[in-house]
Order: structure tokens, then sequence, then C-alpha cells
């Protein structure tokens, strides 16, 4: 019995139908290619060596201290700044010229009694004439001199404070401690600054009395020791403590070195007592150069940085990045200062000292390492580079640091996701 003819219809009909096609469709020839997933890169690796620091050479680091000495002396022997600011000012004006005729008066009583009454005195058989010198110095010369340092000292301070405002604005210096316990750290700053002026002339004095080395090494020291204080008045304007201050010079040795370099020679050729009235007399001048000096290099640890491309080149280990100046001044400094504060068992001395070596210390003054509370600073233009990292690797030669510029009183330094309170710089 044969099937009915509906079924060999449906037979014929799905025998005749083409197989399913796939469920994605070739796209037309006017349409771009399916895009396949990209491959993953194999990973790249980077040799040792690039994560070691960079050096400049020793022709290189040779070439930049000497730029950096030329600076200094350039900055040392503008006058004309000195004439503009002295004749543009009335306050400037009246302080200098004070300064300028009582230390006259006194240099030329120090070349009266050297050249004159000293000369007489000599060789005399009788008392009076004898003990003529020992009048002179005690009546008269003595009384003349330590009045022209007080007084001296204190115009010397109105011309800083008169030439900072003039330069930078009224508002821009660190405003004086209000607290008791301010003015009493500032009455204990200014008596460390007293015995630290008196340990310095002690040292540059014993230093000339070392055999064959020991007049240049005298001399080199009272370069720096008269920079140092050219530039001190700028420094506590600022706020930056005793610390950063000798910081501050020793990292940049070739620099002030060369600007202490002039005053240095001009005060060396006659008596201790001449030497000393001859740099007050020229005192109040330098302070004006020193307000309108620009210390180089801004960064002493990246010294290349203005004409690199933004890398950090440390200078070569060659050449030290900071020469322990003042190490010995301070070492002296704390010993004084240790026999004096016998009641207090030496807290003050410690104390100092252990800011001066949490700063960066004499240990590393020939080294390349960075201390955690380093930073490189512009202290004359108000900036600040700070090195900001990890805690355990922060300062490090290669270590991971971000370069933060400090602006204005209430500034705030944020690096690494967190933020700290900048220091007041203008």
């Amino acid at each position: 019995m044969s099937r009915p003819p509906v079924r060999r219809a449906q037979r014929a009909h799905h025998s005749s139908t083409p197989p399913p096609q796939p469920s994605f469709s070739i796209p037309p020839s006017d349409q771009p290619p399916f895009e396949h997933q990209p491959r993953s890169d194999p990973p790249t690796y980077v040799s040792s060596r690039a994560a070691y620091p960079t050096f400049l050479s020793a022709q290189d680091t040779a070439r930049l201290h000497l730029s950096c000495a030329g600076r200094g002396l350039l900055d040392a022997c503008r006058w004309d700044t000195v004439v503009r600011v002295v004749a543009s000012d009335p306050e400037v004006r009246s302080h200098v010229l004070k300064s300028l005729a009582l230390n006259t008066v006194s240099l030329l009583s120090v070349y009266f009694f050297d050249w004159l009454v000293l000369p007489l005195a000599r060789g005399q058989q009788r008392w009076f004439h004898r003990n003529l010198g020992w009048f002179y110095q005690v009546l008269w010369l003595l009384p003349v001199v330590g009045a022209s340092f007080y007084l001296n000292s204190s115009w010397c301070t109105l011309i800083a404070k008169r030439t900072f405002t003039l330069q930078h604005g009224a508002r821009a210096a660190a405003q004086p401690p209000g607290t008791y316990s301010g003015v009493l750290n500032a009455l204990a700053t200014s008596a460390y600054r007293a015995v630290m002026i008196g340990t310095s002339v002690v040292l540059s004095v014993a230093l000339e009395h070392v055999p064959f080395v020991g007049p240049p090494l005298g001399f080199t020291f009272l370069c720096w020791v008269d920079a140092y204080y050219c530039f001190e008045f700028i420094w506590i304007a600022r706020g930056l403590s005793l610390s950063r201050r000798v910081r501050h010079l020793e990292e940049r040795w070739a620099y002030y070195f060369a600007f202490g370099l002039p005053s240095a020679a001009l005060c060396m050729w006659g008596s201790s007592l001449a030497n000393a009235a001859l740099f007050a007399l020229l005192f109040p001048s330098y302070i004006i150069m020193a307000m309108h000096a620009r210390p180089a290099p801004r960064d002493p640890y990246n010294p290349a940085a203005a004409a690199d491309d933004g890398g950090v080149r440390y200078p070569s280990p060659l050449f030290p990045i900071r020469i322990p100046v003042f190490a010995p001044v301070l070492f002296l400094n704390d010993a004084v200062v240790r026999v004096l504060s016998v009641g207090t068992g030496g807290r003050a001395s410690a104390s100092a000292s252990a800011a001066y070596t949490y700063g960066g210390g004499s240990g590393d003054g020939g080294g390349h390492r960075r201390m955690f509370s380093d930073g490189a600073e512009s202290i004359e233009e108000g900036t600040a580079l700070s090195e900001v990292g990890d805690r355990g690797g922060a300062g490090r030669l290669g270590g991971p640091a971000s370069r933060v510029r400090v602006r204005g009183p209430q500034s705030v330094v944020s690096a690494a996701g967190s933020s700290r309170a900048g220091r007041k710089f203008d």
C-alpha cells in the first residue's frame, strides 16, 4: 500500500531545503572586517643599570662650581645696587650714613693708636709715657669701638629689614614670636648666635697659627664666615632655623666662598681690631648686596636642572655636595653652651646639635645622601623644592620623590595622595 501523497510531498520539500546557515553573517565588501581582540604585549624588562642614579662628569661638575663661584663674586661686587638702594630710600640712607660716620671714627681711632700712639710709647722710660697706649685703649679706643659695634648691629638690622621690605613687601618677613615659649626660644637663639660669633673668631685666629697650611685655611674659613653673617639677616627674615641656615651655606660652598672673598681680602691687612672696624664699615653695603643676590645652584643635588630635560643628575662623586664648614664651630659652640648650662644638664646644646645633625650634619659632608627632612630651597625667591617620598626610601638616590613648589604664607604641599602644611617663605 503506497503512502499518502502528502507525506511524499513533505519529504520532497525537506530534501530540497538547504542546510541551516550559521548564526553570523559575512559583512558586505564595503564594511570593515571584524576586529579581533588585540593580543597582550609581552612584559618589558628594564636593566638594573637604569635604576641607578646618573651623575654629571667631573669636568661638568667643576664647570658648574666655577660658574657658581663667579656668580658669587659678581654679586659681591654690585656696588651699583648699593648706591641705587641708598639713594632711593631715605630710611636706608639715614642708617647707612650714621653707620658710615661712626665706623669711620672707630677706624681712624684704631689707626691713630697703631701708627702714632703705640710707636711713641714704645721704649719710653717714664711711667706715664710707658702706659700711654694703655690709657688710650681703655679711655677712648675700647669705648668707641664697643659703642660702634653695638650701634652698628642695630642699624644693620634696620637696614636689612627695610631693604627686605622694599624688595619683598611688608608681609613677606616671618612674624616675631608672640608666645612666652617663642620669646624664650628667640632669646636662646640670640645667645647661641653670640657664642657662635665668638667661637668663629677664635677658630679663625687659631687656624692662622697653624704652620704652613694655617693662613690659607684661616682665610678660606673667614670668607665663609663673612658670607654667612651677610646673608643671616635675610635667612632670619625668611624664618629659617640655625641648622637650615648652616645647611644652606654648606651645600652652596662655592658661591658663598666667592661672595665672602672681597670682604675677607679687604679685612686682612691690619691689626685684628682694625680689621674688625673695617668690616663693620663695609657690613651695611654687603647686607644690601646679599638682599639682591641669587645664590647658586638652586638645587645642589641636581645643579644642572635648568639645562636638563627634567631628569635628576647628581654632581660627580669626586666633588662634595656639602662641606661641613661650621661643624667645628658648632662643636665648640655646644661645648661652651654645655659648660654654661650645667644646671639644665646641657639640654639646649644637645637640642641644637641634634637639629644640626638631623638636617644632614657633618657626617655627610662629602656624600651624596639626602636626609628625610631635606629640601632644595631657593630662599631668596621664596620658593622651595621639597623632596617627598615614602618614609623608608625618601631622599635616597634614585628613590621616589616629587618636586613641589611652595608659594605663599599658607601653602600646602601635596604628594602621593597626602598633604602637609608648607613652610612660610613669602
